[in-house]
């Protein structure tokens, strides 16, 4: 087992998916709106490094991949890469990394295809009693008829984050307008649509640091569109420019429903299993009842912009704090299996 809290210097290698990279392949900007950017990565990199211990930049899964072949190893690897195609890409790094038996940051294989795919994390949730909205899969235009859903109705791929495929249109009202934007969506990603009932409250994001009964809310802000329009939908454009679209409140009032939005966040988090760190979203229906809506559990890290890092900041926790949290989350995981393990 790997020597935690041994008197070596620990090696942390971190894994991420480069913009530039993609880029330069060919990739569009809304493909790799996911993906980092340089100042990100030194930024973690910056991070990981204060807490004294020696960083290696491995890149993405591929040359992760090589790298394992090539017969190299870390005590730790600080994972935050998102994968480029399928709905269980988030899993091929901690797959790797099982597979090789090195420990890693956030959460496992299962926990990353499972939240990928929004409908199979919405059941989960569903099942366990917590309220979400009605929903169905649309894998072919002709689930379309019969689906017992209201409208209005909300639409997005079943499988993608950062709010991509998410525009003005995802809110229909008539079979007409659905059939017309499941046509483009699943045509454009490739991957079944998922639609649900719209949720025309207000819409919140939690902030959670910490695994199992040690997780624990660090915040809970509000996304206040500037703007009054009918239906606000916080997509892919919006949260690219969002100091233009939107405001972030921390002053939620009553304090019941923030008591209650954090409930619900915590309660989702610890039954999808998420480690270490993640964010929950959650949206009120018409009666005002906090919904889930979806869980990231590879949340953004943008030293400045990411929802995560600000929550973390405005409850006093500076950024290279909120790292140190992830990874010692993740050692502790690691240390407590191998005292397990040895009998310790």
């Amino acid at each position: 087992m790997i020597p935690f809290g041994s008197t070596r210097t620990l090696h942390v290698g971190l894994v991420y998916d480069a913009r530039d990279d993609y880029l330069a392949r060919g990739f569009s900007c809304e493909q790799v709106a996911e993906f980092d950017c340089e100042e990100t990565i030194a930024a973690l990199d910056n991070a990981i490094a204060a807490l004294g211990v020696r960083v290696n930049r491995i890149g993405n899964a591929r040359n992760l991949a090589q790298e394992l072949a090539a017969g190299r190893r870390w005590d730790l690897v600080f994972n935050f890469a998102e994968g480029v195609e399928g709905r269980s890409r988030e899993a091929q790094v901690p797959c790797l990394l099982e597979l090789y038996g090195i420990p890693y940051t956030f959460s496992d294989p299962l926990t990353c295809a499972i939240t990928l795919d929004k409908a199979v994390a919405k059941r989960i949730v569903r099942d366990a009693g917590i309220a979400t909205p009605d929903f169905a899969v649309i894998r072919t235009m002709a689930d379309i008829d019969g689906m017992p859903l209201s409208y209005p109705l909300f639409a997005k791929p079943i499988a993608e984050g950062t709010g991509k495929g998410i525009t003005s249109r995802s809110c229909v009202d008539t079979r007409q307008e659905l059939a017309a934007l499941c046509s483009e969506l699943l045509e454009k990603y490739d991957q079944p649509v998922l639609v649900e009932e719209y949720l025309p409250g207000r819409e919140f994001t939690a902030g959670i640091l910490g695994t199992g009964n040690k997780a624990r809310v660090i915040g809970v802000m509000e996304i206040v569109f500037k703007e009054c329009t009918a239906r606000p939908v916080y997509g892919v454009n919006v949260k690219k420019q969002y100091q233009d679209f939107v405001r972030y409140s921390h002053a939620i009032q009553p304090e019941s429903l923030c008591t209650r939005v954090a409930d619900i966040a915590l309660q989702s988090y610890r039954l999808l299993e998420c480690r270490d760190a993640g964010r929950v979203d959650i949206r009120c229906n018409s009666k005002g009842v906090p919904c889930f809506v979806e869980v990231n559990p590879l949340p953004g890290l943008q030293p400045v912009h990411s929802d995560l890092v600000i929550l973390a900041h405005h409850k006093g926790i500076e950024y290279n704090a909120l790292i140190g949290s992830i990874v010692e989350s993740a050692v502790d995981r690691m240390t407590a299996i191998a005292h397990t393990m040895t009998g310790a």
